[in-house]
C-alpha cells in the first residue's frame, strides 16, 4: 500500500512540476502583446511605450501585435482562446472591457470568465471643446444654455458607444440637459467639422490640444477628476459646475483566464516598475495620459465597477449599436 502511495505521489508531482517550472522560469521566450486597434492610435502608443520597458524588465522581447477589427472584439477573442501561460496578453481599454459588453449580447467570449486582470496602465481625460463662435465659455454657461433651449445644441463624438459619446451622455444625465448627439466614424472627422463650424461642440480625446492652444478651438472643461498637465488652465467638469462628474478613458493589461497566479503577479510587478520609469511617464504624458497602477485584484474590481457604471448609463439612455 505504501509503495502504491509513493508512486501516486510521484505521478502527481510529475503532473504539476511543468506548470511550476513554467511559472518560475517565465518568460523563456518572446511575449505577444495584442493591441485591438490599428498602429498609431492612442492605445497602440501606450502599448509600445510599455512593451519597450517590459522587454528589459522581463529579459525577453515583448512584441506588439496589432489586431484591429469589430471594435476590439477580434483581438479579445484571440486572447480569450490563447493558452493561459502568460505569452499572449491583451492591451484592454474602457471601450472593450467596460462599454462593449453592455452594448453587445453576441460576444464570442465571456467577458467575466475569459480573462484575468493583470494591471492598469494609464488613464486619459476627454475634453469638452467648442468652436470659438459658440457662446458658452464654461460648464455653467453651457448648462444654462442647454436648459434654456433643450435639444438645440449638438455635440460630436467619435461614434455611438465610444467613451467620448458616453462622456456626453453622462454630462446630459448629471446636468439634466438634452443635447443632440452627432456620431462620426472617428474623432478626427468630428474635429474637422468642429473646426469648420459645422457642429458647435465636441466631446473629444486630447487630440484637439493643438487646436485649443492655437486658438482655433476653445476648451470648456476636461472630464477627469483633476486638471490635465496638457491643459493646466482648463478646469475639470466637476470643479466648474457639475460636482462628481468623471469620465476618463483607460487602458490595462489582460491575460487569458487560468493564467497561473505566479505569472500574473510577476507581470504586475514588472509593469509597475516600468510605469515608475521617468521616461515612460514622460512618453505617456505627451497625449495627456497618466500612469495607473494597482494589484490584479484591484484592477479586476475596477473593471467590474466601470462596466456596471457605464451599463447603467447605457440602459437609462437607451443607447444601442448595430450588431
Amino acid at each position: 500500500m505504501k509503495r502504491l502511495q509513493f508512486f501516486f505521489a510521484c505521478f502527481v508531482g510529475a503532473l504539476f512540476a511543468p506548470s511550476i517550472a513554467t511559472a518560475d522560469d517565465y518568460p523563456s521566450r518572446p511575449v505577444r502583446l495584442i493591441v485591438p486597434f490599428a498602429p498609431g492610435g492612442a492605445t497602440d502608443v501606450v502599448a509600445r511605450a510599455l512593451s519597450a520597458g517590459l522587454s528589459t524588465k522581463l529579459g525577453q522581447p515583448v512584441v506588439v501585435e496589432n489586431r484591429p477589427g469589430a471594435g476590439g472584439i477580434v483581438a479579445a477573442q484571440l486572447v480569450a482562446n490563447a493558452k493561459p501561460d502568460g505569452y499572449v496578453l491583451l492591451m484592454g481599454s474602457i471601450g472593450l472591457l467596460a462599454i462593449i459588453p453592455n452594448l453587445r449580447n453576441d460576444l464570442p467570449y465571456d467577458n467575466d470568465k475569459s480573462f484575468a486582470a493583470v494591471s492598469p496602465v494609464s488613464a486619459t481625460p476627454n475634453v469638452i471643446v467648442a468652436h470659438p463662435s459658440f457662446v458658452p465659455n464654461n460648464v455653467r454657461e453651457l448648462i444654462a444654455l442647454a436648459r434654456h433651449a433643450p435639444g438645440t445644441i449638438s455635440f460630436g463624438s467619435s461614434g455611438t458607444g465610444t467613451s467620448t459619446h458616453l462622456s456626453g451622455e453622462l454630462f446630459e444625465a448629471m446636468s439634466g440637459t438634452k443635447l443632440v448627439h452627432v456620431p462620426y466614424r472617428g474623432g478626427s472627422l468630428a474635429l474637422t467639422d468642429l473646426l469648420a463650424g459645422q457642429i458647435p461642440l465636441q466631446f473629444d480625446t486630447m487630440s484637439s490640444v493643438a487646436a485649443i492652444r492655437s486658438g482655433k478651438l476653445k476648451a470648456i472643461a476636461v472630464t477627469s477628476d483633476k486638471r490635465s498637465a496638457l491643459l493646466p488652465d482648463v478646469p475639470t467638469v466637476a470643479e466648474s459646475g457639475l460636482p462628481g462628474y468623471v469620465a476618463t478613458s483607460w487602458n490595462g493589461i489582460i491575460a487569458p483566464a487560468g493564467t497561473p497566479r505566479e505569472i500574473v503577479t510577476k507581470l504586475n510587478g514588472a509593469i509597475a516598475q516600468v510605469l515608475a520609469m521617468p521616461e515612460i511617464t514622460r512618453s505617456l504624458s505627451l497625449d495627456g495620459s497618466e500612469v495607473r497602477t494597482s494589484s490584479p485584484e484591484q484592477f479586476a474590481t475596477f473593471i467590474r465597477d466601470e462596466r456596471e457604471r457605464w451599463g447603467k448609463l447605457i440602459n437609462s439612455a437607451h443607447i444601442t449599436v448595430t450588431q
